[in-house]
């Protein structure tokens, strides 16, 4: 891309705000434009900032990390949220990718890994720690009422591994416009309405693995 990766880092410790900005000062591919120290202050200045990217912590004073996703994505359904926290529970990591989270990792991943998770963000690709990935494939699976056809099922592999729907569409020989109907079939089907829900989804029903 032309231009930088517009950061908001939104966490209620400021050492931890001070940190990350120190991850992402030094290249030239990132750029923190702002800062929140909770969930209200996320919502507006993500809202009046230029913003590709707001980096979510979870547990916050005035509002929650979950509550700042759901009044981003309706005020924006573009928006990319990544969740950066501590906690890697169900009551933390299913709601956050309800709520409609491009992706979560937990604070302790490498700096490399957060990197790659926000480029992938950035791009609308799912993104989830190695940890998060494999409690929600230790979920029990949720009964569906349609079941996901073998192309599908294809189609959802390689999003889940991090493919582009070009990068779908190449592998399998089909169009992109294919690949965003199959999409589409399995949102319904699944029950949400984005590549990271889908992710998140399948693996509680263990399709994925």
């Amino acid at each position: 891309m032309n231009r930088p990766i517009k950061l908001l880092i939104v966490d209620d410790h400021p050492i931890v705000r001070d940190g990350l900005r120190g991850v992402f000062s030094g290249d030239p591919e990132f750029e923190v434009v702002g800062e929140a120290g909770n969930g209200l202050e996320a919502v507006a200045r993500a809202t009046s900032l230029d913003v590709d990217v707001v980096l979510m912590d979870l547990r916050m004073p005035q509002m929650g990390g979950v509550e700042a996703i759901q009044a981003l994505r309706r005020a924006d359904e573009s928006v990319r949220v990544l969740v950066l926290t501590t906690y890697d529970t169900d009551r933390d990591v299913l709601p956050a990718i309800e709520a409609g989270a491009t992706g979560y990792l937990l604070k302790d991943s490498p700096r490399d890994e957060l990197l790659r998770g926000v480029r992938a963000a950035f791009r609308g690709e799912p993104v989830l720690s190695p940890s998060v990935a494999g409690r929600l494939m230790g979920n029990m699976r949720k009964p569906a009422t349609d079941s996901l056809s073998q192309r599908e099922l294809d189609v959802l592999r390689r999003v889940a591994a991090g493919a582009t729907n070009r990068e779908v569409a190449r592998t399998l020989f089909i169009s992109e416009a294919t690949v965003k109907t199959h999409l589409l079939h399995l949102y319904d089907k699944l029950g949400v309405r984005d590549r990271a829900a889908a992710v998140a989804e399948a693996y509680r029903r263990e399709l994925l693995s």
